[in-house]
């Protein structure tokens, strides 16, 4: 039987960084989820705002609330519909190269209220 001093040293020295490596992408991931929810999220309720009467300022307060910090807010108010984007810029893990990752997307569409298509205030 040979000699197996270190053997075990040497195999935690491999496997723990790739380890490492896993569990630093699993919670990138499911910080990317968690920031496709908000923006859907955000989407979502400024649609809602604009659609029940309220400013597009106040909408796009919402949104801003709902969304993560850096978050871009864009609405756009037709006759019978109102759409909304939110863009949030992706940063690798720990905030390395914010915005250089892409940007996630999200957008929501409502349809006006009736009293507030013909002009009504609520």
């Amino acid at each position: 039987m040979k000699n197996q001093r270190g053997a075990v040293t040497a195999e935690a020295a491999v496997v723990l960084p790739v380890l490492t490596a896993f569990a630093v992408a699993l919670v990138f991931l499911i910080n990317l989820g968690i920031v496709q929810v908000r923006s859907m999220d955000a989407a979502r309720e400024a649609a809602r705002s604009v659609a029940r009467g309220d400013s597009i300022a106040k909408a796009r307060s919402v949104a801003q609330r709902v969304a993560v910090a850096g978050a871009a807010v864009r609405i756009m108010k037709g006759a019978k519909t109102v759409k909304v984007q939110v863009s949030t810029p992706v940063s690798g893990p720990g905030g390395l190269l914010r915005g250089h990752l892409g940007m996630l997307t999200a957008k929501a569409e409502a349809l006006m209220e009736p009293a507030v298509e013909a002009g009504a205030q609520p």
